[in-house]
């Protein structure tokens, strides 16, 4: 009887304290504790370049890197026919396999044109190179989309390798408000960009070089260049050209009905009077904005612009122009450099660095110059 008592005690008592286990049966293997991620003490937190360093962080894994690389001699001119043994990549210093050049990549391009009402004296020479994109830039195996922006991004024409539709989409551009989202309409061209593989991906900004009112920071725009293989090729509007041909503004009305404000002497209360009396366009040049440009250009000396940080960063170039010739003459001149390029690729086999990675690319041939993207950011991949 008290051998039974306890038989029933020791089954009422089971479920507090675990698990029966029966005869002949394993037991249970206790469940290891959750691992936690590695942790390497005294790394310090990478950092970004000062143009950069703004905005949430955002960590992003680089698997394959593409070296856009521009190769010319002594005179400036493209060399063209070396092979990838001709080149040495090194990142941050250490040597780096390539892995193929690709010489020829079928283009897929966004133009990103400005049509803020500042720019409006510009946008006439704008409307008319359609067929000189097409026929310079975008070429036979190429394709385009054309989107504009000011206070709004608007997609005039998506890609497409009709001539006709890019000349149309370019031709009816008119101007917008004062706004300028140089960053969003970058960013929103990134996009567009992303899904086309295979293919050598670039954007051409037709811009000023101010940024005015957009969301996207210039860090998260530069980080969604490196991610996506995207290159930036400017040509830039003259700031101080546009703000000496730019429409003023209204002026407020006149509170004051004619002849009933008061004048000095005996100034006869007529429209002319009226007019120089109270200061109306057209009697004395506006010098005001083109003092507010030189500072600006003063200002600029010491803080890089978006334009100019995206093409560095992306081993773009920046171009300018002020005439209709001197535009045709860029374009011909972004088409030549992107057909001699050469697209070096490879996996970098020092992930485990984090931070900005540094590139840099010698050709074995003597008296030859190289340019190409200075570098990229990565976040520290563990092993």
């Amino acid at each position: 009887m008290r051998i039974l008592c306890a038989a029933v005690l020791a089954c009422l008592a089971w479920p507090a304290f675990g698990q029966l286990t029966l005869p002949g049966t394993p037991a249970p293997k206790p469940q290891a504790p959750a691992k936690k991620a590695p942790q390497m003490p005294g790394q310090p937190a990478p950092q970004l370049p000062p143009e950069l360093a703004e905005g949430p962080v955002i960590r992003a894994t680089v698997n394959v890197v593409l070296v856009p690389t521009t190769v010319t001699d002594e005179k400036g001119r493209f060399v063209q026919g070396l092979e990838p043994h001709d080149f040495l990549l090194y990142d941050n210093d250490k040597l780096q396999t390539i892995n193929r050049d690709i010489a020829s990549l079928p283009l897929s391009l966004v133009v990103c044109i400005q049509r803020s009402s500042n720019v409006d004296s510009v946008l006439p020479k704008i409307r008319r190179i359609g067929n000189v994109l097409n026929d310079l830039l975008v070429g036979q195996d190429g394709e385009a989309a054309i989107l504009d922006f000011h206070h709004e991004i608007d997609l005039l024409q998506d890609f497409t390798r009709d001539p006709d539709e890019i000349n149309a989409a370019v031709a009816k551009i008119r101007p917008g408000s004062r706004s300028s989202r140089l960053n969003d309409a970058v960013q929103t061209a990134i996009r567009m960009l992303r899904y086309k593989k295979d293919r050598r991906k670039v954007i051409l900004l037709i811009a000023e070089t101010l940024d005015r009112s957009s969301e996207a920071s210039v860090r998260e725009v530069a980080t969604e260049l490196q991610l996506h293989n995207v290159d930036v090729y400017t040509l830039n509007i003259n700031r101080l050209v546009t703000r000496l041909q730019e429409k003023p503004d209204l002026p407020r009305p006149d509170p004051f009905p004619p002849g009933a404000r008061p004048r000095p002497g005996v100034a006869p209360s007529d429209p002319t009077t009226q007019a120089q009396i109270s200061g109306a366009p057209g009697y004395a040049a506006e010098f005001i904005p083109v003092v507010e440009e030189i500072f600006r250009a003063a200002k600029a000396i010491f803080v890089r612009n978006p334009a100019e940080v995206y093409t560095k960063f992306t081993g773009g170039r920046e171009f300018g122009f002020t005439t209709q010739d001197g535009l045709e003459r860029a374009i011909a001149a972004i088409g030549s450099e992107i057909r001699s390029q050469y697209i070096l690729s490879y996996s970098p086999n020092n992930k485990m660095e984090g931070g900005f990675h540094r590139i840099r690319v010698e050709v074995n041939r003597p008296r030859l110059k190289v340019r190409t993207r200075p570098g990229y950011w990565m976040a520290a991949v563990p092993e």
